[in-house]
């Protein structure tokens, strides 16, 4: 016996010696890099996919970790590919003996030896240096990774890594591409088959090789209920489901501003927005759906936001991202352009705040110069003495340039960069023609607009990533009671044919030219902002935002629900008719004018006459106004220093002409008139 304690100490010794060396030679392993680049993610408010983007080299690779991936797959994974996963090192050495004993006694590979550490090796640096020598790579890399991440790091690099037919790579890709859905819910048969495809990913892929796959799956399926991991009844149901036959594109939602979002934070791979998938998806279908009948050029853009957060919950930049017709690569959500009536509302509603006006004021239509400016109504035609509530829902544009006038346009200017919009202005200081669209805006800025409005006049910073939300302290817009009666207005606008009438406040607007066509509209929860036109900014003809905008204004709304109620009046609010206002609210003057001085107005003859003279003179009254006055036809001079308020002037000729009074003052009055002799 003490002749073979020398022997057992020898053998001892070696044998430590030789596993101090295998340690040795595991923990020299140079491990290929083990972080896996994963496609930049955008996902909405609740986790779902808007967008993803390829690898550098073209693959689809989403991360999944295995907390995020179903577990029944996770159980049929490991009782498949490597049911002794949990205890071995990294090599099995019953599965590798089996395999060995069938291949020797059939003459032929039967079954494989590797391990799920020894796949997770060949998926990150595809050994492949000969069988034998790439199979002791791939089992010395095993070994090192059991040693340095664990079976967890394993499975992750597993689930990210493997192949599912083309460029897929991953558990998260195959999903979503075989099913439509990202792999925390699967079915027994969708996890059979995203089990079987990585181990032949070309010669089973369903959309070419159907059969293949289905015979793959089924061996899987008949696997687990052997195994116990699947009933028979179970297996049995699974086994007769169909396998997809075509291969699901990519969500590929919100893509402008999913590509904002990347070149924000270039080094981001998970984009979280406050987006809503589902409403994003209800309204670029409706979006695609408005906008394709009305002509191959034209493009649209929409905003939806919860004013009373500033979360914005769906954003379309274009109808169709790769329409290159419409210019569809184009982001016309943030697009300058001009506004054109669509400012009014905040025109109003300072000059309720100031003092100026009431919402039953009377003020003047009536051709107006203001100097060297002289804008007309977008018809042509003018209303005479109207409430300011009337010239607001009727967008008339003397009333809403003669209010600008009295408040100054840079303080409209500055009461929009409360709200967080950022004019842009032509060379100079502003002028007049900023109330009618003279400056440029984007969507997002009238959505933050009109937001302020909806909120009681508090500027409402609006947002699209999650946990980026601005702080909301800077001074009001307007006051609550200036904003609730802008929105009181609005409400009374009538509404597209087959839309609630009186539950939504919204605007349209019309820049000049036709170029632009607006609608932009609240009510007691969400703001939504159109716009539509095409991106070059040539002309549309007979685009109206009434007629083109307004109607998917309010289809956006239909996506949205019910409109929520409008709010009450705030307490201090003075509601009454115009009888009852204090007097410098009855009516409105415009600087220099005073409340004695009734507007220049031409009495006879009226806008739009047809005058037979048969030789006799034109007979002219002129109502309103300072004398001493001028008289023009077609900008030539008849009379001048008239003291009188009636006269009568040597005819022009025949024809159409436009005759003009000019009061000391320099108010103009027009009518445009048809004589014959």
């Amino acid at each position: 016996m003490r002749a073979l304690l020398p022997a057992l100490a020898a053998v001892l010794f070696l044998g430590a010696a030789a596993r101090d060396a295998v340690d040795a030679w595991i923990d020299a392993t140079v491990l290929p890099p083990l972080a896996t680049e994963t496609s930049v993610e955008v996902l909405d408010r609740h986790g779902t996919l808007l967008r993803a983007y390829t690898v550098e080299d073209g693959r689809w690779r989403l991360a999944a970790s295995p907390d995020r991936v179903d577990p029944l797959y996770l159980k049929m994974l490991v009782t498949y590919e490597d049911r002794r996963f949990r205890s071995h090192p990294g090599i099995d050495a019953r599965a590798l003996l089996r395999a060995a004993g069938q291949a020797l006694a059939q003459g032929r590979i039967v079954s494989g030896g590797s391990t799920l550490s020894m796949q997770t090796a060949r998926l990150l640096e595809d050994s492949g240096t000969g069988r034998w020598a790439g199979k002791l790579r791939q089992m010395r890399v095993a070994l090192a990774l059991e040693r340095r991440i664990g079976k967890d790091g394993i499975l992750a690099l597993y689930l990210a890594r493997a192949p599912f037919g083309g460029n897929l790579e991953g558990i998260a890709a195959g999903s979503l591409a075989w099913f439509g859905k990202p792999p925390a819910r699967l079915s027994p048969a969708e996890a059979a088959l995203l089990v079987a495809l990585p181990q032949s990913p070309e010669t089973r892929r369903p959309d070419r090789a159907a059969n293949a796959a289905r015979a793959a799956r089924d061996r899987v399926l008949t696997r687990m209920a052997e195994a116990g991991v699947l009933d028979a009844e179970t297996a049995a149901r699974a086994a007769r489901s169909p396998v997809p036959t075509t291969r699901r594109a990519f969500p590929e939602l919100a893509p402008h501003l999913a590509d904002r979002a990347r070149a924000a934070e270039p080094g981001t791979r998970l984009h979280r927005l406050t987006l809503d998938a589902g409403l994003q998806a209800r309204l670029e279908t409706l979006v695609r759906g408005t906008v394709r009948p009305m002509g191959d050029r034209l493009s649209a853009a929409l905003i939806v936001a919860d004013h009373r957060t500033g979360e914005i919950l769906a954003e379309i930049g274009s109808p169709d991202y790769t329409d290159t017709a419409r210019d569809g690569f184009v982001d016309m959500a943030v697009a300058t352009r001009s506004p054109g009536s669509t400012l009014k509302p905040l025109i109003y509603g300072l000059a309720f705040a100031e003092g100026l006006a009431h919402p039953e004021t009377l003020i003047e239509d009536r051709p107006t110069a203001f100097g060297p400016y002289r804008p007309s109504n977008f018809d042509g035609r003018y209303r005479g003495t109207l409430p300011v509530r009337a010239a607001l829902q009727a967008s008339l544009n003397i009333p809403a340039v003669a209010l600008t006038e009295a408040l100054g346009p840079a303080r409209l200017l500055a009461r929009l960069k409360r709200a967080g919009a950022a004019p842009r202005l032509p060379d100079g200081p502003p002028g007049l023609a900023i109330a009618l669209g003279g400056l440029g805006l984007t969507l997002e800025d009238l959505a933050r607009l009109y937001a302020a409005l909806a909120e009681g006049g508090r500027p409402v910073p609006l947002y699209w990533r999650i946990g980026a939300a601005p702080a909301a302290d800077g001074p009001p817009v307007l006051t609550p009671e200036a904003a609730w009666q802008v929105a009181d207005i609005l409400r009374g606008v009538p509404a597209p044919a087959s839309a609630p009438q009186g539950r939504i406040a919204f605007k349209t607007g019309t820049s000049y030219g036709h170029r632009d066509a607006w609608a932009v509209g609240f009510d007691g929860r969400h703001v939504v902002a159109i716009w539509i036109g095409r991106p070059d900014g040539t002309p549309v003809p007979g685009a109206f935002g009434a007629d083109r905008a307004a109607p998917l204004l309010f289809d956006a709304f239909a996506r949205l629900g019910p409109p929520e109620a409008l709010p009450p009046p705030p307490p201090g609010t003075l509601i009454a008719a115009n009888s009852a206002l204090p007097a410098p609210l009855r009516r409105f003057f415009r600087p220099g004018e005073s409340p004695g001085t009734d507007p220049l107005r031409l009495a006879f003859p009226p806008d739009g006459a047809d005058l037979a003279l048969d030789g006799a003179p034109l007979a002219v009254k002129i109502e309103g106004g300072t004398p001493p006055f001028t008289l023009l036809a077609d900008g030539r001079p008849l009379a001048t220093g008239l003291r009188h308020r009636t006269a009568a002037l040597p005819a022009p000729g025949p024809g159409f002409v436009t005759l003009s009074a000019i009061d000391a003052a320099g108010h103009a009055a027009r009518a445009r008139l048809h004589l014959t002799d």
